[in-house]
């Protein structure tokens, strides 16, 4: 991942300014540039760079000799651009990917633009010739971008909040920072002071339609009936294609495995397009838990089957609990579940960044949300918003997809039998790609799938809240949190570390995530009545 951040109409020093930029420094490891833009010195791009594709002329902002007047900072990956490169006959300067969002803007405006990318991205796009200032994010919102503008139209972009905390404005009142819309983009007049208006702003797609960069896809034409056999087969076909353009970098992929059906597709069909690539190294697995967890006995059996390099990262309940603080920090959340859940993938994470050179990560992230994968879809209606989450290599959030598979007739997608996913499981059903007990191996609880099965992440969690958190505490101090007060000594706990990194931010989320579909005080999954963990896998 990189890091994004721009200033449009400063009142103060930029040269102070930029230590903001700092704050996301961990975005970009291999390199940072601050730069101004010229003839307006009070405007600036700061980028911090993870070099994925073109190690040599990928710096940012992105300028190029034949569109001088345009200046480009972004995060993400474009996996269709040599396919765009070609069809429309681009003359390229670079072996950028993102080179492809300056070419497309000139010939197509930027809704044209953003419209036939096939991809992961935030960006900023400056057009100094036309006085045009631009953003836009993808349609899941897989890559984050946050905002600050104030009435007198100072704009602030960062990839994370937390880079805009400390920017300072003339204006009285604190400035909202609020996230970007995913699947929409901005365009604001740029003032000659600086600082900007905005004029438009507007959704380029919906995710339950056909993306139209799918006309210029390797994979065209898919037979549009909905007989089984011929779904099953376009969900292979696509998911293939998912997995294939993500194989784009320069640096070496690896991918999460955690034994459950999602990662365990994701791995394998990765492991056997790798193969075919002749990809110069193994791809390498990382799965995470304590030794005896039902997660990492089952990635086990899949690294073996597919013949991963595989990684086990072992982890305790108190060494989960000692890092609650640096994942609130970096999710910029107080949000029970998401800090539950997050714990997990901060230290496998972790393990990969500081003991493995693998840099392109792929994941099985998104699967739950797409396919009604969660126990909780047991009891929704069938009508469902998709959740936006990400900042991995996700191929079941490919456009098309995602778009065909929620096309989809309602009863194909639903739950069947009491097995969530069926579709998806009967999709691969003889294919050999994973083992037959992985394909049809339940959904786990985070809580019970990485922990021992003596005790669950959840219970350990709860135990040592309860020695932090007592009674007294929760009632007297409640006053302290007027937005999303907290009811749980859990959300609480979450809540004052929170603060104390961000205060006066508990307006970030606009309300604790629980699943609406059942009647639930928690929204941990082991809380439900119909919850019953395995324990014998």
């Amino acid at each position: 991942m990189c890091g994004i951040w721009a200033l449009f109409g400063s009142d103060e020093c930029l040269s102070v300014q930029c230590m903001s930029a700092m704050k996301i420094a961990h975005r970009g490891p291999d390199a940072f540039r601050f730069e101004n833009v010229n003839g307006f010195t009070n405007c600036c791009f700061g980028f911090h760079r993870l070099a994925i594709v073109d190690q040599l002329y990928g710096m940012q902002p992105l300028r190029i000799k034949k569109f001088p007047y345009l200046w480009l900072c972004y995060n993400g990956e474009i996996y269709n651009h040599c396919r765009l490169k070609e069809q429309f006959q681009f003359d390229y300067q670079t072996k950028v990917d993102g080179e492809i969002l300056l070419h497309l803007y000139q010939r197509f405006g930027i809704e044209g633009m953003a419209s036939l990318l096939d991809g992961v991205f935030a960006f900023v796009l400056l057009d100094t010739a036309n006085r045009k200032l631009f953003l836009g994010r993808d349609t899941y919102g897989v890559r984050p971008m946050f905002k600050l503008l104030t009435e007198n139209g100072f704009l602030a972009v960062c990839s994370e909040a937390k880079g805009l905390t400390q920017v300072s404005h003339s204006m009285p009142s604190q400035a909202k920072i609020v996230p970007f819309p995913p699947g929409h983009f901005e365009v604001f007049h740029l003032k000659p002071s600086g600082k900007v208006e905005s004029v438009q702003l507007d959704r380029f797609h919906c995710c339950t339609d056909e993306p139209q960069h799918a006309a210029y896809a390797s994979v065209q034409t898919l037979r549009s009936d909905f007989d089984l056999e011929t779904v099953k087969s376009n969900i292979r076909i696509l998911f293939e294609s998912a997995v294939q353009k993500r194989l784009m970098a320069h640096r070496r992929i690896g991918c999460l495995l955690s034994g459950g059906l999602d990662s365990s597709l994701v791995a394998a069909m990765l492991v056997k397009l790798a193969k075919q690539e002749e990809l110069r190294y193994p791809v390498q697995t990382f799965a995470i838990g304590a030794e005896d967890s039902p997660d990492l006995l089952a990635a086990r059996k899949v690294a073996a089957y597919i013949g991963s390099e595989h990684h086990e990262v072992n982890f305790s309940p108190e060494e989960g609990i000692k890092v609650v603080e640096e994942v609130i920090f970096h999710l910029e959340s107080y949000d029970i579940t998401t800090v539950r859940a997050s714990v997990g993938m901060y230290l496998v994470s972790k393990y990969i960044r500081e003991k493995t050179d693998s840099v392109v990560i792929f994941s099985g992230e998104g699967s739950d949300e797409l396919t009604q994968g969660y126990i909780y879809f047991h009891q929704a209606c069938r009508h469902w918003i998709l959740l936006l989450v990400l900042e991995l290599r996700v191929p079941f959030l490919d456009h098309r997809f995602s778009a065909y598979y929620l096309s989809l007739p309602e009863e194909l997608r639903v739950p069947k039998d009491g097995v969530e996913k069926f579709l998806l499981r009967e999709s691969f059903r003889g294919t050999n790609l994973i083992p037959d007990e992985i394909l049809w191996r339940r959904k786990e609880a985070f809580s019970d799938g990485v922990m021992s099965v003596k005790k669950s992440w959840y219970s350990s969690l709860q135990d040592h809240i309860e020695s932090e958190v007592n009674d007294n505490l929760l009632v007297k101090d409640s006053h302290r949190f007027p937005f999303n007060p907290p009811r749980t000594k859990e959300a609480y706990f979450y809540r004052q570390i929170f603060e104390k990194h961000f205060p006066g931010r508990a307006d970030w989320i606009s309300h604790y995530w629980m699943p609406k579909w059942i009647e639930a005080t928690d929204p941990s999954a082991r809380t439900l009545a119909i919850y019953k963990p395995d324990k014998d896998e």
